[in-house]
């Protein structure tokens, strides 16, 4: 069992020390996630990795729900928040805007949010909403891919499926989900 699993069984205890253990572990990779995911925006965003690290930490941390079943949940729980953290932040840029200048979005060439704009998050959130009621593992297996920027073989691991299988997900969702979107656009 890794120190990380430990601590966060700890967590799950309730020790309220445990959080402050787990950030120095998992600090490094929240960064590197947020990094790849920065990056991958459109240039000119406020938003820096450190400071997307920081609030995902403080809305994992400040959860009430801290029931994390291992490393891989704890990820996906981080894939959550900064999905959260990125969606509230374009629903915020939208209503400054109000709309206009939509585009047209090629899914397939969004892989890990390349290119990804505030309308398109905005409306992959509400197609992704839809569905995780469909399929709530392949929405876990999108968060990952698209918000925290893993690899289909690392978000596989985490997932506890088959490479196999996640790249079967990952195709099938990502055409729903681009028929969903082009429904919205």
């Amino acid at each position: 069992m890794s120190d990380v699993t430990r601590i966060l069984d700890r967590v799950q205890q309730g020790d309220p020390k445990a959080a402050e253990e787990l950030l120095p572990l998992v600090y490094e990779e929240l960064r590197k996630l947020a990094a790849v995911r920065m990056a991958a925006l459109p240039p000119g965003q406020t938003l820096q990795a450190t400071a997307l690290v920081h609030e995902a930490w403080l809305r994992l941390a400040g959860s009430a729900n801290k029931n994390w079943n291992g490393r891989g949940h704890f990820f996906g729980a981080a894939a959550e928040a900064i999905r959260h953290i990125l969606v509230d932040r374009a629903r915020h840029k939208a209503a400054q805007k109000r709309g206009g200048g939509l585009q047209h979005i090629d899914l397939d060439r969004v892989d890990v949010a390349m290119d990804a704009d505030d309308d398109l998050i905005l409306a992959l959130d509400e197609a992704l909403t839809r569905y995780a009621l469909k399929d709530p593992q392949g929405a876990e297996l999108i968060k990952l891919r698209f918000f925290a920027g893993m690899p289909n073989h690392q978000a596989a691991l985490l997932l506890g499926v088959p490479e196999r299988t996640a790249k079967r997900t990952w195709a099938f969702a990502r055409a729903w989900l681009y028929e969903e979107i082009q429904k919205n656009l």
